[in-house]
């Protein structure tokens, strides 16, 4: 059965805000439903899984346009598995680099951190431009 809902139930039901669904509407992510007696829109409950999926996918780091790139693929009849795989090993790809660079961030605080008092190798009191020009790769 096809249950229909008002966009403050399904609201509700997806745990996001109403507004939140109006976004996804402007941006493409989720279809202008049909309107009750053109009073007010009701969504189908296959709206929820819709807006499930986009949070989950925000979760794993997607931006909405890749998620409407992955959503156009489901829609897909030609799509494949691989064509979904690709998309996420480019993700992985990505959070790699990220995850590189808070490795570099940690070094260049914790360098920081001894230089200017808190290490066990500790400077004298220093200037705190000191600290980060000495520190801190540009």
């Amino acid at each position: 059965m096809n249950k229909l809902l008002t966009i403050g139930k399904l609201a509700k039901v997806s745990d996001v805000g109403v507004e939140t669904i109006r976004f996804y509407h402007r941006k493409g992510l989720l279809a202008e439903p049909a309107t009750r007696n053109g009073a007010f829109r009701v969504y189908p409950d296959v709206y929820v899984s819709k807006i499930r999926f986009i949070k989950k996918a925000q979760q794993l780091g997607f931006t909405l346009a890749e998620i409407k790139d992955l959503l156009l693929l489901d829609q897909n009849k030609n799509a494949t598995c691989k064509s979904v795989a690709l998309k996420a090993q480019a993700k992985v790809e990505e959070v790699k680099a990220k995850i590189d660079g808070l490795r570099k961030m940690e070094q260049a605080l914790m360098k920081i951190i001894v230089a200017c008092g808190q290490g066990p190798q500790a400077k004298a009191c220093c200037q705190v431009s000191d600290c980060f020009d000495k520190n801190v790769e540009p």
